[in-house]
């Protein structure tokens, strides 16, 4: 093997990694809540890790339920988005190497 193709092969080798754990992109919401939020797509996106759909069902009924109404959620991948929320009221994160989450919540 020469040393061009061990390189190549090295590099192959780390684009294959996949984080599993949770990563805020941006979040203007106060740590405490933060956390449990976290906690609750977490939870979410394993427990519906083939439909993200339900996924984002069960993370804004529950959002609803525990911070009051109006809450927004968007699971999926290769998406944008230009929103206007309420200030202190906003997550975007990655779980599982390309899903993307963004939650905010409306006035």
């Amino acid at each position: 093997m020469t040393e061009v193709e061990g390189k190549k092969e090295e590099t192959e080798t780390a684009k294959k990694i996949v984080h599993t754990y949770p990563l805020i992109r941006h979040s203007d919401m106060m740590e405490e809540m933060k956390g449990e939020v976290m906690e609750l797509v977490v939870t979410a996106c394993e427990k519906h890790s083939t439909n993200n759909e339900m996924a984002a069902r069960m993370i804004k009924e529950t959002m609803d339920k525990k911070f009051g109404p109006s809450w927004h959620t968007v699971v999926g991948e290769g998406f944008g988005f230009e929103i206007s929320y309420e200030c202190k009221n906003l997550l975007y994160m990655f779980f599982g190497g390309n899903l993307a989450i963004c939650i905010w919540k409306c006035s």
